[in-house]
């Protein structure tokens, strides 16, 4: 289902080599690097901040652990978002919270527009099918505005109040930057999965924030 991932490179490799021989410091920048992404990923998973950093915990051990079996088909990161993942996944289950990827149909959401229909012109009209009411124009706003604190808690709510894998995705893509082909592999969804996942919790958050900002 996943899509493929590009090898280990070279400086992962030598990465890896370090931490198999102990390298400490190795290991503590790994952690570092990181460490909040894998805790705030967890708490996609499980109900607690306290739960979460066990998994992480537990995480970092199947890395320490597994590091003889890393062959380097897919990136260091990777690898360690799959275990991080594998074990929230099991933990969350245990909660009755773990939802699974294998379908969109997961998200109990039919398969509706992303943005509303009202807001484009209708078919009889002179410019059928272009916006009657367009999206704001950002840019315009004041910078000071659009980096408020009030704007990220905003946006951090909006992504919140998502469905679980819509949640997962663009907290994966936009919030901890990884790339298409990485969140496919840490999450086993299709890359056709991971783009509609994507693209409908971007147009939700998008609309949530052009509430706030224009009113």
């Amino acid at each position: 289902m996943s899509t493929v991932s590009p090898p280990a490179s070279a400086e992962e490799q030598e990465l890896v080599e370090a931490l198999r021989k102990g390298d400490e410091a190795a290991f503590a920048a790994l952690v570092d690097r990181y460490g909040p992404s894998m805790l705030r990923v967890a708490q996609l998973y499980v109900r607690t901040r306290a739960v979460a950093e066990e998994v992480v915990q537990e995480a970092w051990l199947g890395v320490i652990k597994g590091l003889d079996r890393f062959e380097g088909r897919s990136s260091l990161k990777t690898w360690i978002f799959r275990i991080l993942t594998n074990i929230a996944k099991t933990r969350g289950e245990r909660e009755g919270r773990s939802v699974p990827f294998s379908s969109l149909a997961s998200d109990d959401e039919p398969d509706g527009p992303s943005v509303d229909p009202s807001r484009f012109l209708g078919p009889d009209e002179l410019l059928g099918g272009n916006w009657s009411t367009p999206p704001h124009a950002w840019q315009e706003l004041p910078e000071a505005k659009l980096l408020a604190a009030e704007t990220r808690a905003r946006i951090e709510a909006a992504i919140a109040e998502l469905p679980p894998n819509q949640r997962a995705v663009i907290t994966l893509r936009d919030v901890e930057g990884f790339s298409s082909e990485e969140v496919c592999n840490v999450l086993d969804v299709s890359e056709t999965n991971q783009r509609v996942l994507l693209h409908r919790a971007r147009s939700k958050v998008r609309a949530a924030l052009e509430g706030y900002l224009e009113g």
